[in-house]
């Protein structure tokens, strides 16, 4: 068949092409479909073998339709009359030529692969190899020749001998289809000996197939093996998908990717520890081990269940949080159960396991929205397992406060002269709601929780966890609780900047003044003060040098930040010593470095932006506006100690 046989009988002229639809290319491909699978056959690599160079050339043939109606600028024009070619065809023989020539490119690491390099998804046969009728002598020589060259020079032999196009029309359908080197493709295939009637002949048909059986032993092992993988399947997927007998629904627990017997046994409700009423009376230990199982849903198994499993395995919906240094993993026993019941329109339950403090919440009528905290309390004493966070709603907090915890009340540490209000508790032990200052805005109250038992009044500050700070005063080597008339002055002073130790882990934390400063220009005295928060973990403390300005006394929140350190012993009892320095404006607007370190420094100096030394503990320079300067102390033993920063 020529070109001629397969030029347009009606239709756009050359000079005046019109746009191709997708039925026309299709009419092509259909009535053309055995040549154009000939050609894809013809021009595909040898190297795939005959079975796959069937099936492919079959698939590239399939996908050479457009997707849409193509403009007349992207048809080929003739360019002499024996190269005038249907425009339908020319367009479908043009995409089977630009995807057997990809096909013939090897898969390279950093070239992203293209569709045609694959083997065909469709279409498929299973349990035949098909390939064309075999050939003689002449036909197998020219398959030898053609397979030495490249896919171009194959595409441009099949051109001008299979198709009947000039080389010029050769060389425009190449560079069409994407060939690298259309002219050294022409000349590869000037290099093939004559026998282009051969191309026509069926060594070359792969729409006229013999079919043989393949490799039956290997099809056999490859069966074998399809049937253990797909067992192995059934039974991973049967336990994913059922946990245990009688578990039921987890809620929002993501699903169990492994069964062990120890674990399970500790998500078991039946297995919970639960503590009596009474028995804190009679144990020698008194912390969060001895508290009672409190609540209205203690009973609740499904609830119990769901919030073992939402701790052993949070899924993504589960809002989690978790102090610094406590670890967030399942139990490694059965916890004892704390507290299960309805606070503020949620499902709540404490579980306690010796090291952590663990909180689970769901909304009423609703198991996906949950929330999952935990807390470090290891080593907890009375005073530190006084009272746990049990809910946070709308910017107020409630307690779940210890059984021998006999009184409650409300003392807003910025009004130390203001007396502290009582605090109602329901037979649970949990507390009304109060204004948090962990998620305020402003700083003009700060609410802290002053809880009562045998042996004094202890004041508890809310730092965003779910285990209260217990807020003290005093020297580090003896501090007291924050009860007293001097210590809530201190706390008045300080309790502003306790956002510095928000959410870290704290245990506690203490606030003394250690030094008092006359300000130069008669300005009046400063004072310094020292706030530290211990942590539950026993590292990562921090430490905050405050300093108030004179002539400020009843104003809320005057102590400003001077220096902070994390992680060192000063301002703690293994170090008591502080030194610290701040810019100070006097009225004049005359600016000064003024500093002060514990008493026990035996002089201070600048060096840097502003130098000077003054003797004991207390300095003041001064400065030029903007100024820096590097502040050291010496001890009485000649010791160096740098201020903190």
């Amino acid at each position: 068949m020529s070109t001629q046989e397969l030029a347009p009988s009606a239709g756009p002229s050359p000079d005046s092409p019109g746009p191709l639809d997708v039925e026309q290319a299709e009419a092509a491909l259909v009535e053309h479909y055995p040549r154009l699978v000939r050609i894809a056959y013809l021009v595909l690599p040898p190297s795939l073998g005959r079975n796959r160079r069937v099936l492919t050339a079959h698939a590239l043939v399939q996908r050479s339709l457009p997707r849409r109606r193509t403009p007349a600028a992207a048809l080929p024009g003739a360019c002499r009359p024996e190269d005038a070619v249907d425009p339908g065809y020319a367009y479908v023989r043009g995409e089977v030529l630009r995807q057997a020539l990809t096909a013939g490119l090897p898969l390279r690491r950093r070239a992203l692969p293209r569709r045609a390099q694959f083997p065909p998804l469709l279409p498929q046969v299973w349990g035949l190899r098909l390939f064309p009728r075999a050939g003689g002598a002449d036909e197998l020589a020219l398959d030898q020749r053609l397979s030495a060259l490249s896919g171009p020079g194959r595409a441009a032999y099949v051109l001008r001998g299979l198709e009947r196009q000039g080389d010029p029309e050769v060389l425009r359908v190449l560079a069409a289809a994407g060939a690298p080197d259309p002219e050294a493709a022409l000349a590869e295939a000037d290099g093939v000996e004559a026998g282009a009637a051969l191309l026509e002949s069926p060594e070359f048909d792969p729409c006229s197939l013999q079919a043989r059986p393949p490799d039956l032993m290997r099809r056999r092992q490859h069966g074998r093996a399809a049937l253990a993988a797909l067992a192995a399947v059934v039974v991973c997927g049967t336990l994913l998908g059922l946990p245990g007998d009688g578990w039921g629904r987890n809620g929002a627990a993501a699903p169990s990717y492994a069964r062990n017997p120890a674990a399970e046994a500790a998500l078991d409700p039946a297995g919970v520890k639960r503590v009596g009423p009474a028995e804190w009376r009679l144990s020698s230990r008194t912390d969060f081990s001895v508290w009672p199982a409190r609540g209205t849903l203690t009973g609740d198994t499904a609830l119990l269940r769901r919030a073992l499993a939402v701790w052993a395995r949070p899924g993504p919906s589960v809002q989690a949080s978790a102090t610094p240094g406590t670890p967030a993993g399942p139990p490694m026993a059965s916890p004892q159960l704390l507290f299960a019941g309805v606070v503020d329109a949620a499902r709540v339950v404490l579980f306690y396991d010796g090291l952590r403090v663990v909180r689970y919440a769901e909304p009423v009528g609703d198991t996906s929205g949950a929330a999952l905290d935990f807390a470090r309390t290891d080593g907890a004493d009375a005073v530190g397992s006084a009272a746990l966070v049990v809910s946070r709603a709308a910017g107020n907090v409630r307690y779940l406060t210890a059984p021998w915890v006999t009184g409650a009340a409300v003392a807003d540490l910025l009004r130390p002269a203001k007396a502290s209000w009582p605090l109602a508790r329901d037979a649970s032990g949990v507390t009304d709601p109060l204004p948090s200052p962990a998620t305020a805005r402003t700083c003009e109250v700060w609410n802290a929780l002053q809880l009562k038992d045998a042996t004094g009044t202890r004041l508890l500050g809310d730092l965003g966890e779910l285990a209260p700070a217990r807020l003290t005063s005093g020297p580090p080597s003896a501090p007291v609780d924050a009860t007293g008339p001097a210590a809530r002055e201190a706390w008045a002073r300080t309790a502003c900047q306790l956002g510095a130790v928000r959410s870290h882990g704290v245990r506690a934390v203490n606030t003394w003044a250690y030094a008092a400063q006359p300000l130069p220009e008669g300005a009046g005295r400063a004072e310094w003060l020292c706030a530290r928060a211990e942590t539950w973990r026993g590292t990562g403390a921090r430490a905050l040098a405050l300093f108030r300005a004179p002539g400020a006394a009843g104003t809320v929140g005057t102590a400003a930040l001077a220096a902070r350190s994390e992680g060192g012993p000063a301002c703690g009892p293994r170090e008591p010593r502080v030194l610290a320095g701040v810019m100070w404006q006097a009225p004049s607007r005359q600016w000064y470095v003024v500093a002060a370190g514990t008493g026990d420094f035996a002089s201070l100096s600048l060096s840097g932006g502003v130098t000077g030394r003054a003797e004991g503990h207390l300095l003041a320079v001064r400065a030029a506006p903007g100024g820096r300067a590097d502040l050291t102390g010496t001890l009485a033993d000649g010791t160096r100690v740098a201020a903190l920063r």
